[in-house]
């Protein structure tokens, strides 16, 4: 068994939905469960009518043609999803009613784009002689906790959704499609995942049922050397590990985000992603086994707009209880630190996050000196950290020759990163140069 999951950009219309039917068409002897996102950009014009309705206008009508367009044009019954968008305006009356979007409406109102979708292509599938059947997610087995729109999946979730579909090991009658993205807590209240949100729901399902594999299926070729928007000459990585995609995708790169693996890497159940335009394409495979070749870097990644931290403290040396105490000040600030470099009287740490800095930095003071710079970027070397030494010494000494100054550095308790930070200016350059010395070919 596998699971696969698809993104919007992969339903955008109704052509695409037709390509992704085949691909799971095709896969049927791997006995799939699919998971699917919102139409196109769906969850965007959901958001957009919920604000206008708090200006007081009530207006459904491009998520409606969206909906009645691919309908349409696939051939299906065309009030398949009209019991979903009477409801939709419902609540879209009552935001303009009462002049109020609150967190927990915000979460209902989202939940129509992967709702609709799932029967739209579940619908299709029926049609051309592949038997489905659409699960919300809440009647996959996900409940969760009640914090709206990042709720967390609760433990009890895992045995509801063996229970649920682990018959179709045995016998697959149909494919569950399954919305990705939403839940319901305890209360009975719809609640969302969060960014991710649908990466997670594929991961959990595989985690859940110790299925095969996990596949994310997207617009891009799999998991690249470096983006391939700033590299042109980008590679596709065809086997990277768990801590290894983990890593990457914290720091920048924007194949998902790092969370959605974990419930798979917990349970050593490998994922893969591929590309829905080249169907024969063998992706990704991110596993738990990390495997090195001739290569030194497996992948560059950069994210941008980081804010550097140094702090140096004003006692004697070995103060005890110091970094405990700097610690304890982010956390009351909730802040969340990225990157950190120790000596026995400094600390220097990178930010993702500009709120909250003025109190931080008063806080701070009273503890020692503290210097706040904004406008930095972390680039992080996943790497073969056995080859450390070679590895820095080949970047510092083409760094060198560029004239470009590293201002932190650090190595990643993961043991496959190397980060560095540099001025903002500087950082997409530095990514060209540096993949350019690993892998050749600026482009």
């Amino acid at each position: 068994m596998i699971v696969m999951k698809f993104g919007g950009s992969s339903l955008a219309d109704s052509e695409k939905i037709k390509n992704v039917s085949e691909i799971i068409k095709s896969n049927l002897t791997n006995k799939p469960i699919a998971v699917f996102s919102a139409i196109g950009k769906t969850t965007d014009a959901l958001l957009i009518a919920g604000n206008n309705a708090l200006l007081g206008e009530v207006n459904i009508e491009l998520i409606r043609k969206t909906h009645s367009d691919v309908i349409s044009e696939l051939s299906l019954a065309p009030d398949l999803v009209d019991d979903l968008l009477a409801e939709l305006e419902d609540l879209i009356k009552e935001i303009s009613r009462v002049k109020e979007l609150t967190l927990k409406e915000k979460d209902y109102l989202v939940s129509f784009g992967e709702r609709m979708s799932v029967r739209v292509v579940s619908a299709y599938l029926n049609s051309i002689d592949v038997p489905a059947k659409f699960f919300d997610g809440w009647d996959a087995g996900f409940i969760t906790d009640s914090n709206s729109t990042n709720a967390l999946v609760l433990d009890e979730s895992y045995e509801r959704i063996f229970s649920n579909f682990s018959h179709l090991m045995k016998k697959y009658e149909f494919t569950p499609i399954v919305t990705g993205f939403i839940g319901k807590d305890v209360e009975g209240h719809i609640t969302t995942f969060g960014r991710g949100g649908s990466d997670l729901t594929a991961s959990i399902i595989g985690a859940a049922l110790m299925v095969d594999e996990v596949q994310f299926w997207k617009d891009v070729a799999g998991i690249l050397t470096a983006d391939p928007k700033l590299v042109g000459s980008a590679k596709l990585i065809s086997k990277i590990s768990f801590d290894e995609a983990s890593e990457m995708a914290y720091f920048g790169a924007k194949i998902m985000h790092p969370r959605s693996i974990v419930p798979a890497m917990r349970k050593n159940i490998p994922v893969r992603v591929k590309n829905f335009f080249n169907v024969e394409g063998e992706g990704t495979l991110i596993m738990q086994k990390r495997e090195y070749g001739n290569e030194l870097v497996k992948a560059i990644s950069l994210k941008k707009d980081i804010t550097l931290v140094d702090i140096v403290s004003t006692r004697m040396l070995n103060q005890i209880g110091f970094t405990s105490k700097v610690f304890g000040v982010f956390e009351e600030e909730g802040l969340s630190i990225d990157m950190i470099s120790t000596s026995e009287v400094s600390i220097s740490l990178t930010l993702d996050n500009g709120k909250n800095l003025g109190m931080l930095l008063e806080k701070l003071k009273r503890l020692a000196k503290v210097h706040i710079t904004k406008g930095n970027a972390i680039i992080s070397l996943i790497c073969n950290i056995e080859k450390s030494s070679e590895i820095l010494a080949m970047v510092f000494a083409e760094l060198r020759n560029k004239d470009i100054n590293v201002k932190m550095i650090s190595q990643g308790a993961s043991k496959v990163n190397i980060g560095l930070v540099v001025d903002n200016l500087q950082a997409e350059e530095i990514v060209k140069v540096l993949h350019d010395l690993f892998y050749g070919g600026i482009k």
